[in-house]
């Protein structure tokens, strides 16, 4: 039996009583302490402490220590032994993932997640399996945990995921059926609605893209002409005005319209989980931001070349238009002079190309649905009326 320190003990409860506790990682021992001799009280109590400095934690290694620890402190609390036990168990395992994705240990990380979704949270493996480009396996993923929900009507973030995954692995019919299932519930829902209007535009433009992919023409042609009539309701009636709220969905669709420019994801190579709320941090989004320095450099080398590289400088810049916005996509604060520049330079460099009308109304449609973002309904509607103009022509 281990020997209990009562002066180790004594200190630790002073400490908790305190009202000044003082150093955090004072307060998480004094739980170590309490926690070896009151289990039942102090663990749960340790498991938050430790989760909590985590979150504050600015370092991956320290990261990896404490959520490792909270894992294996929430696994002594018994089942039934204290309230929320499965709940922390989870928050400590999906922590834990996290960490280790950070660091590169995704074998590791992959097995947290297979343990969670295990435990009816499939999430988390669904990403890091599209972030391997496993896409395949990560619709069933996604499939499943929608069948999950019970029949409801389902939401932006469980349908773009699955039409992602399905897209990515080449099943082009089935991506679009389900993001047409999106835009269905998107038509609906702005029925009466002018607010919704924004939403359902960026959609039905989405799915437009998707139709193209999938060598659909008519229906992408007719999906551009329903939203470029939105956009004339919108652009003459001056509304809706109300705040940016919805930007997270504008830059979820515009980053994931930008993997065909990306490298194939592998498990060497791991790569953003297009459609995902690009909001959550890991270490494969954060890689991909992380590529912005080595993509201007690219871009300078290729201005450098003149007009016979001009093709490859739209394509890269596009590459780090949607870094951007992954990043900093969905601060409203001062958006529209933060990102306007992007999407110009887009349009004026594609408007220098030569009988390349994908690559101008490509550029033109980016912008229109950013002025969407900005509810600058004008412009939009006269830029994407030229983006169809210009494929109309093809």
């Amino acid at each position: 039996m281990r020997r209990i320190d009562h002066d180790a003990v004594l200190r630790a409860r002073v400490l908790l009583l305190g009202s000044d506790r003082g150093d955090p990682f004072e307060e998480v021992d004094a739980y170590r302490v309490l926690a070896e001799v009151s289990p039942r009280a102090y663990l749960p109590k340790l498991v938050d402490a430790l989760l909590l400095m985590s979150y504050r934690s600015r370092d991956p290694e320290v990261d990896l220590l404490l959520t490792g620890e909270a894992v294996e402190a929430v696994r002594k609390i018994e089942t039934g032994a204290a309230p929320r036990r499965d709940e922390r168990l989870r928050s400590a395992l999906h922590a834990y993932q996290r960490a280790l994705f950070a660091l590169g240990r995704r074998g590791e990380g992959r097995a947290v997640c297979e343990e969670l979704a295990e435990a009816g949270e499939s999430e988390p493996l669904a990403r890091a399996l599209a972030e391997e480009g496993r896409y395949l396996e990560a619709a069933a993923l996604n499939e499943e945990e929608l069948a999950r929900g019970g029949g409801s009507e389902p939401s932006f973030w469980d349908m773009t995921p699955w039409a992602a995954n399905l897209e990515g692995a080449g099943r082009y019919d089935e991506a679009t059926a389900v993001f047409a299932r999106l835009v269905d519930g998107a038509r609906r829902e702005s029925v009466g609605q002018p607010t919704a209007a924004p939403v359902l535009i960026w959609e039905v433009v989405h799915l437009s893209r998707m139709y193209e992919r999938a060598g659909r023409r008519k229906e992408a042609a007719a999906a551009r002409g329903e939203a470029l009539a939105a956009l004339g309701e919108l652009a003459t009636s001056d509304g809706p005005r109300d705040a940016m709220g919805d930007l997270d969905r504008w830059a979820t669709l515009f980053v994931m319209s930008g993997r065909d420019d990306e490298p194939v994801a592998s498990a060497e190579a791991p790569s953003l989980a297009f459609g995902t709320d690009f909001r959550r941090v890991s270490g494969a989004r954060d890689a991909f931001i992380d590529a912005l320095p080595d993509l201007e450099a690219q871009a300078d080398a290729l201005a450098a070349c003149g007009v016979d590289r001009l093709p490859e400088l739209v394509d890269v810049r596009r590459r780090i238009g949607v870094r951007l916005v992954l990043r900093q996509g969905d601060h409203p604060y001062r958006f529209e002079e933060r990102l306007t520049p992007t999407f110009d330079e887009g349009v004026a460099l594609a408007r220098r190309l030569q009988g390349d009308p994908v690559r101008l109304a490509r550029a033109l449609t980016d912008r229109s649905m950013f002025y969407v973002a900005t509810r600058a309904f004008e412009p939009a509607h006269t830029d994407l009326a030229e983006a169809i103009a210009v494929l109309d022509l093809r």
